[in-house]
């Protein structure tokens, strides 16, 4: 647990973006293990291993969330409000981020969720959690050139997305 609590966590916070949610994810990856260790058949890395199941936990939690917001909308019981709280400014929370740079993760974010999940995760773990190409193949369980094309194709629809954002900002 030592040893791989701390990357569990950062996988998962950089997945959820909120510090709670993400220690019980760590906690549910480990009873996970566990439950599980019985299965790890040694084709890979126990940290590969460890690493998928953190993924999967974090991507069944977001699913899960989702589908809870799809249930209903939150009011607010204040005469002056339009009554809907639009989903996007609940619970946006990053450790690590200063105040004046909440909106431009925010937005950074936002765009890195309207990736295609396989894109999503690769840039995930490359830009903001550090791996290297190879360790990123390890992870996914996909070739060095398959992660290149990833990236570069997260690269290019980020830019796309971003670029009317920086463009009205900057200016």
């Amino acid at each position: 647990m030592d040893k791989y609590a701390q990357k569990i966590y950062s996988t998962c916070v950089n997945m959820v973006r909120n510090p709670k949610d993400a220690e019980d994810l760590v906690q549910e990856v480990f009873t996970s293990i566990y439950i599980s260790i019985d299965n790890f058949s040694g084709n890979s890395k126990l940290s590969t291993w460890i690493y998928a199941i953190a993924l999967n936990k974090s991507k069944e939690f977001l699913r899960n969330k989702t589908r809870l917001k799809r249930q209903g909308t939150i009011t607010v019981l204040d005469d002056h409000d339009s009554g809907i709280v639009p989903s996007g400014t609940v619970n946006f929370y990053h450790p690590g981020l200063e105040l004046e740079d909440k909106e431009k993760a925010k937005v950074l974010f936002d765009a890195i969720d309207q990736l295609a999940e396989n894109q999503k995760d690769a840039y995930i773990l490359s830009k903001i959690e550090g791996y290297s190409y190879m360790e990123i193949s390890e992870k996914m369980g996909l070739s060095v050139s398959s992660i290149e094309s990833l990236l570069f194709r997260a690269k290019k629809r980020l830019k796309e997305l971003l670029s009317d954002y920086y463009y009205k900002n900057i200016q």
